[in-house]
């Protein structure tokens, strides 16, 4: 039976996939009116049931904010997603494999924010003055596409194949940091296989929440005081195996770890 899609069917079953969990083929290779746009669409379509059913709306994740992932999937702009209260992971709870397809971990640079902050005209300088402070951060991203093979309008609709995120404990002003040279080290099971600085997010992580807020102005939202903004991969997503251990070594933001959880039961 071949889906008539639209935007609403797009948001359903992503939504259904990610909920089972499943993953399935690319939607933009049987649906070329799959653009960008539409996908942005289905993303807020989804959001919106996830809120319908009570999650609570909590912050903002960027994808593609390296300058080395856009040229390998061709696009010269970052997207971004919506991240709720189901998709915060406890400190010390392992990775809920029983919830995810294909879970990957990748280290990144957060902010929490002080204000409210909308675009246009929303400059990095400005960005980090609504910040109230800076975090490290892992997030799991699950992609709901069999082997991570998707294009950018799939990716978008599947609100940037989002998962789960933790936050460190050490909490820093942004004043207080150079956040392009911030440094992370990307260990899984005590072997260092990644390290970056936070220029590779977008030259600079807050440059990354700008364009967060400047484009999420172009569909009428912004970012509001208290939410969480995930900036960002700064290296390779780490697959994560079953009963792995991972852990992000920042220079001033702490460690954090990562219990990769018992074998999948999906």
């Amino acid at each position: 039976m071949t889906t008539a899609w639209t935007v609403d069917t797009v948001a359903a079953e992503l939504l259904a996939a990610a909920d089972a969990p499943r993953s399935r083929g690319s939607i933009s290779a049987t649906w070329p009116g799959l653009d960008v746009g539409t996908a942005y669409a289905a993303q807020d379509r989804a959001l919106s049931l996830r809120l319908a059913r009570g999650e609570q709306l909590t912050g903002v994740k960027l994808g593609v904010t390296s300058r080395t992932k856009q040229r390998q999937v061709g696009v010269d702009r970052p997207s971004t997603a919506w991240l709720t209260d189901e998709m915060v992971l406890p400190a010390g709870a392992p990775v809920p494999r029983n919830r995810l397809v294909q879970p990957r971990a990748e280290p990144e640079i957060a902010f929490v924010m002080g204000e409210r902050l909308a675009g246009p005209g929303v400059t990095a300088a400005s960005a980090l003055r609504a910040v109230l402070y800076v975090v490290g951060a892992i997030e799991i991203i699950d992609s709901r596409f069999s082997g991570y093979e998707f294009s950018m309008a799939d990716a978008v609709a599947d609100n940037n194949s989002s998962g789960f995120f933790l936050t460190g404990p050490v909490v820093r002003r942004p004043d207080t940091l150079d956040l392009a040279m911030e440094a992370c080290l990307l260990e899984v099971d005590g072997e260092i296989v990644d390290s970056a600085t936070g220029a590779a997010v977008y030259g600079n992580p807050a440059e990354a929440l700008a364009f967060a807020a400047n484009t999420l102005a172009e569909r009428g939202r912004a970012i509001e005081a208290g939410w969480t903004v995930l900036t960002g991969g700064m290296t390779d997503a780490a697959p994560i195996a079953p009963g792995a251990r991972i852990a992000a070594h920042f220079t001033h933001l702490g460690s954090l770890t990562l219990d990769g959880g018992g074998h999948a039961d999906h």
